[in-house]
């Protein structure tokens, strides 16, 4: 057997026992997407009204504000996951089980990529949840098939690269309650951009922050395939954060797992 054979083997073991410790304990999951639901229901019922009548028509001449903001917020799920992976590897790290892991046989690559995958798992479980909710709340999306493929694959490859960082973040963190802290800007970074009201209704310098985030053209790339609002040059700006989040999180997360052996 070749070592990309026992790397690929290594890798699904671990990835089979981060699901399992998801089935035992569900509310990680759930946990995942509580917060983005508050954030549904709450600027949709408490401000749904005054935000919504400064956007204007939709392109279906709808008004409802659920239908600029649930992209905004399922977007947020798919940062969300990160926090639980930060956590999940801190938590490895700290209670011994990784010097258990260097007595064996395993794969350096395997204990990484087993939690980056079953992190990605259990947010696109989040993401179901959130998109269910929205629907429920009276999200009517336009999207095709093709562009729901799209849209899905665009927060999946989000989620992937965040999830790398995440588990760099869980490999230098003292302890599971720093993990859990670092990454929540991936969280809320999405509320400075365009997820809740434009960028053109935003003060100077929020606006010009607004717009050259990350977030912003993903945000607006993802609202363009659901309900379609125009994409413009967002799309390729949108995939090129995502896989450059997705490089550097590889690469520094296998530089400090490595250092760290």
């Amino acid at each position: 057997m070749s070592t990309m054979s026992y790397a690929v083997t290594d890798s699904a073991t671990m990835l089979r026992r981060n699901l399992r410790h998801a089935l035992r304990y569900p509310s990680v999951t759930v946990s995942v997407a509580v917060m983005p639901i508050m954030m549904l229901l709450l600027f949709n019922y408490a401000f749904g009204n005054a935000l919504g009548a400064g956007i204007g028509n939709t392109p279906t001449g709808d008004t409802k504000y659920i239908d600029y903001v649930a992209p905004g917020i399922i977007l947020m799920t798919a940062t969300a996951g990160s926090v639980s992976t930060a956590i999940a590897v801190c938590v490895d790290m700290t209670e011994g089980i990784v010097n258990r892991f260097r007595t064996m046989s395993i794969s350096r690559a395997a204990f990484l990529t087993g939690h980056v995958l079953g992190s990605v798992l259990q947010t696109l479980v989040s993401l179901a949840l959130v998109i269910g909710t929205a629907l429920a709340l009276g999200f009517r999306p336009n999207a095709t098939p093709i562009e729901w493929l799209a849209a899905i694959g665009l927060l999946t490859l989000l989620a992937f690269g965040l999830t790398w960082l995440a588990a760099g973040i869980g490999l230098v963190a003292k302890n599971p309650e720093t993990a859990s802290n670092v990454p929540l800007p991936f969280m809320f970074l999405p509320f400075l951009g365009s997820a809740i009201v434009p960028t053109d209704s935003m003060p100077t310098g929020l606006r010009w922050f607004a717009e050259y985030q990350p977030f912003t053209p993903i945000i607006e790339t993802l609202r363009g395939l659901l309900v379609g609002t125009g994409i413009g040059n967002n799309g390729p700006i949108a995939l090129a954060w995502c896989v450059g989040l997705a490089v550097v999180g590889y690469v520094w997360a296998r530089r400090t797992f490595t250092k760290a052996l």
